[in-house]
């Protein structure tokens, strides 16, 4: 590994799980996504950190289901939609430019489709 990509690394999880924290709180802001990329920075940096965010008690669970299966629960499926909703129909009813419109729609209807695709358990 090269000597800038360690610390690299280290500075993107740690700022992945600064937005993850931020979207516990933040309704339209996703935690899982930004957790899922800081496990991977963290597992090329400072693998204590990727384990002692797989051993979370609320987080942990989900992030290892996705490492070992793939795996995205049901609830989270739901949630992750219905957020990507949401954020449509308020960039609807605020922005109302048509490019913007049909851009969030083709990439938001492309990341549903893969999320619910997905297997919801074993």
């Amino acid at each position: 590994m090269r000597p800038f990509a360690k610390p690299f690394y280290l500075v993107l999880g740690y700022s992945c799980v600064v937005l993850g924290g931020l979207g516990v709180v933040l309704p339209l802001l996703p935690t899982t996504p930004f957790l899922l990329l800081a496990v991977w920075c963290f597992a090329r940096s400072h693998p204590d950190l990727a384990r002692r965010l797989e051993a979370h008690p609320r987080f942990g669970p989900t992030l290892v289901a996705w490492r070992e299966h793939r795996i995205i629960p049901r609830r989270a499926k739901i949630a992750a939609v219905a957020a990507m909703l949401a954020s449509f129909v308020l960039a609807w009813v605020t922005v109302g430019h048509p490019l913007v419109l049909v851009s969030l729609a083709l990439i938001m209807g492309s990341v549903s489709v893969y999320i619910l695709t997905r297997p919801s358990g074993r």
